[in-house]
């Protein structure tokens, strides 16, 4: 099996004034394009060619794990963003609100947790087993799903996500991830209990 770069679900230039369509071209065209050759280059003839994209991040290490993984966050990522503004589901809203205080709480504790990650990685909205909800922030290509958490929104916080745009101004640029947050790819994953992995098989 090799693994083809995923579209971006909408067009490069509408996610703008936030993201700009530079930021996205390099983030998209190169960096996750990047991992996907290096992720079939290294794989090739090796046990893992066989394997799906979710029983590689579970299964292996070093370069093919990390190369795994982020080809699984950056897909995750472009689903987390949406050039419309959008929000929580009723049932959604309620369980951020049972476990975090408040929507403004929720916010304020992810961006906290985003801004203050030490180095590059990821910034999470996780549900576990018993449909509790938490912010989970991993460094590096580390990712939920190593541990069966079922993400719902993620926030890449590589500084190649957001330097075009901010330079090193990561709180700006979580600021404005606000802007742009998929709440209805998240509210659909919390409804029905998993992750859809047609995007990244």
């Amino acid at each position: 099996m090799s693994f083809e770069l995923p579209p971006l679900p909408y067009p490069m230039d509408v996610l703008a004034p936030h993201i700009s369509k530079e930021t996205l071209f390099y983030h998209h065209d190169k960096h996750h394009a990047g991992y996907v050759n290096k992720l079939n280059a290294l794989i090739k003839d090796t046990e893992f060619e066989s394997m799906s994209l979710k029983q590689i991040i579970q299964t292996a290490d070093g370069a093919i794990f990390n190369n795994a993984a982020q080809v699984f966050n950056h897909t995750f990522y472009w689903y987390s963003l949406w050039p419309q503004k959008t929000t929580p589901s009723h049932d959604l809203h309620e369980a951020i609100e049972r476990d975090f205080g408040s929507m403004e709480r929720f916010v304020e504790q992810f961006s906290e947790a985003a801004v203050g990650l030490f180095g590059s990685g990821w910034c999470w909205l996780t549900m576990d087993e018993e449909r509790k909800l938490n912010i989970e922030a991993t460094s590096n290509a580390h990712t939920p799903i190593e541990h069966e958490k079922i993400p719902l929104l993620t926030c890449d916080v590589w500084e190649h996500a957001y330097y075009i745009d901010y330079r090193n101004e990561r709180a700006r640029y979580v600021e404005q991830f606000w802007q742009l947050a998929n709440w209805e790819h998240a509210s659909k994953i919390y409804e029905n209990g998993a992750i859809v992995w047609k995007y990244c098989a």
